[in-house]
């Protein structure tokens, strides 16, 4: 057989992913500590496992309808009309999805055809434009700037702007930086976008974890957004669930009934059991979510304070679980860095490469992890780079 012909030249040239690279070589390392993937480390919450358990027990295991039980999206548009302030109707507006990744997935197919441009600020999340790329669109970086908080700006967005933009994806709160967009920045770009036709598509998989005492607020809710937005957002880092794939995604329509047919020809429907324990999760979890999000702000602080007490320039993020130091001061690039670290000091971490070039000198951390998984952590870094000092490269 010849494999070369057979395989699409897209495919053979698309980049595993940055994180997963780390993630499998730490698996591999006796006593690695690793701070690379962003699952949380708390349980699911007792009264969703209980009625999962529940539910297997009563055997209601058949699939639901395509867009998922009607109990969980009357639920999920009651959480988005609370959470965001934007109503959605659970008949034709939401799907629930495997997962945020096929709603961003599902987003991008029903909508972008060969020549398309999707604009995505960076550094951002790594299945953007591989997404874009497989349907024949080009994916248009716009780089975000520490000094700009990370945070996409109205200037650089009209920049990139041209009769071939068909969607800006939106990724806030972002991962990797830990970015938030508040209501005046929102505002700016919404601006930009009125009288145009370009949709966003809106990545709030992190919307409940901000700090600061600042809220999140979703461009959907801003006058004439709700129209040309798609809010994709999910169970994994809110309430725990990332094992049990489950997203959901809402929007106008015409958009969604789009989405929705290529839902039920290549999914069918999500997990069954995973949409009935999501119900609990939405409707009795919320002390559950709040204690959770205490734990990540006292680790967030924690690491940001480690970073810089050691030298490496740390941004302060706002919101999701990931902090982004600045290692350009080792004259290392961030891939060099992270190899040099997981094999040194066994400790794991993502090159800011991997989630764009932008992303160069800069490494991700996720503090989805114990306090004292991260103080080991800090720990090594720390004599890392005084081994640096003494033998540089």
């Amino acid at each position: 057989m010849d494999y070369d012909k057979l395989i699409p030249q897209k495919i053979r040239d698309m980049q595993p992913s940055g994180i997963r690279k780390f993630f499998d070589i730490a698996q591999h390392i006796e006593g690695v500590i690793s701070l690379s993937v962003g699952e949380p480390d708390f349980k699911t919450p007792w009264a969703v496992r209980r009625e999962a358990i529940n539910i297997l027990e009563k055997g209601k295991t058949a699939y639901t309808a395509n867009s998922g039980l009607i109990e969980l999206r009357r639920a999920v548009s009651s959480y988005l009309k609370n959470f965001i302030n934007v109503e959605y109707s659970p008949d034709n507006e939401v799907i629930i999805t495997v997962g945020g990744s096929e709603a961003i997935d599902l987003s991008v197919r029903a909508l972008v055809e060969p020549g398309d441009e999707v604009l995505v600020p960076e550094p951002s999340f790594v299945c953007y434009s591989p997404i874009v790329s497989m349907m024949g669109g080009t994916a248009v970086p716009i780089v975000t700037k520490i000094e700009d908080k990370f945070r996409l700006t109205a200037e650089s967005l009209r920049e990139k702007i041209t009769p071939r933009t068909k969607i800006l994806i939106l990724p806030y709160p972002n991962n990797p930086t830990g970015a938030v967009m508040r209501r005046s920045d929102l505002e700016a770009i919404a601006d930009v976008l009125r009288g145009t036709n370009i949709v966003v598509v809106s990545d709030e998989i992190y919307s409940e974890m901000t700090y600061n005492g600042e809220k999140h607020v979703s461009l959907a809710s801003l006058d004439g957004m709700r129209e040309r937005t798609v809010v994709i957002n999910g169970f994994s880092k809110t309430y725990a669930m990332t094992g049990w794939r489950l997203g959901f995604c809402a929007g106008p329509q015409p958009i969604i009934k789009q989405m929705l047919k290529l839902h039920q020809y290549c999914i069918m429907s999500s997990p069954t059991v995973s949409q009935y324990a999501a119900v609990v999760a939405l409707e009795k979890c919320q002390a559950d979510v709040e204690r959770m999000i205490d734990e990540y702000d006292m680790r967030r602080r924690l690491l940001v304070k480690g970073f810089n007490d050691m030298g490496l320039e740390c941004f302060e993020p706002e919101g999701a679980f990931y902090v982004f130091p600045c290692i350009k001061s080792t004259g290392l690039s961030s891939e060099e860095f992270c190899e040099r670290l997981v094999y040194d000091k066994k400790v794991a971490v993502v090159p800011g490469s991997a989630f764009g070039k932008s992303g160069e000198g800069f490494v991700r951390v996720s503090y989805a992890y114990s306090v004292n998984h991260l103080k080991t952590g800090l720990a090594r870094i720390g004599e890392f780079l005084e081994e640096l000092k003494q033998c540089p490269k």
